[in-house]
């Protein structure tokens, strides 16, 4: 890349399947050649999708943008439970998956939708006493979680192929989608578990603006500049 002044604004990443969140923060990094690079609201490596990613000042703003609220689709499996609440874990339960409808998987999925308490996942990044949860759950223990305050607007059933759903969710900052399909298949009681992710949104931030790490690396500085959304153009003067 040829020689250039610091970039300063957001910059919306397809995220792919199987990398963390971090990883394509290091990336950004390597091929702007700047240490100041964030992100505003983690992914799991399974999911795939829009991950914004904050360059130079707007790291400033990333308090605001972790606050939007966020668009999913989605993939969950009936019949069995994971101690993820995901296809990237292990197999904790089995379970036969009745002859559900569509209108019956539906209306239960309804039941999701609303203000509730979700008790954050073992495994998850979220921090207790400073260590990661999900350190504590590969060794085996698990330790009592503060549920916390989430809203979800949708859960709508966008296909139905037994044992899979195909799903799209709207939802406030801080939910773990993957809980929501957990906790999905006990409300059913044949167990579930998420196996695909992709976001779709953050407020007005959308996928379709994105562009990936690999088509990012080809590109020259000014190109780049063209796809850096100033940040005030996504978050209001107070934020800063």
């Amino acid at each position: 890349m040829e020689k250039t002044n610091a970039f300063d604004g957001i910059l919306l990443i397809d995220k792919h399947s199987g990398c963390t969140s971090h990883d394509v923060v290091n990336d950004v990094r390597r091929i702007l050649k700047m240490r100041s690079v964030g992100h505003a609201g983690t992914l799991d490596p399974l999911a795939t999708g829009l991950l914004v990613i904050l360059v130079g000042k707007a790291t400033k703003v990333s308090q605001y943008l972790m606050s939007l609220d966020k668009v999913y689709q989605g993939e969950f499996e009936l019949g069995a439970e994971t101690d993820t609440h995901d296809a990237e874990g292990e197999r904790v339960a089995s379970f036969p998956v009745p002859d559900f409808s569509a209108e019956e998987l539906e209306k239960a999925m309804k039941g999701f939708v609303g203000d509730q308490y979700q008790t954050p996942p073992m495994f998850s990044a979220k921090k207790i006493n400073g260590v990661p949860l999900y350190k504590l759950a590969r060794k085996g223990q698990e330790v009592a979680r503060q549920p916390r305050f989430i809203n979800v607007s949708s859960f709508n059933l966008l296909e139905w192929k037994p044992p899979r759903a195909k799903f799209r969710l709207a939802c406030s900052k801080g939910t773990y989608v993957r809980t929501i399909c957990h906790d999905l298949g006990k409300k059913l009681g044949c167990g579930a578990y998420m196996t695909e992710l992709r976001r779709i949104s953050s407020d007005k931030l959308n996928v379709s603006d994105a562009v990936t790490i690999e088509a990012l690396r080809h590109m020259g500085a000014s190109e780049i500049r063209r796809h850096i959304i100033p940040a005030r153009e996504a978050v209001p003067s107070f934020a800063f």
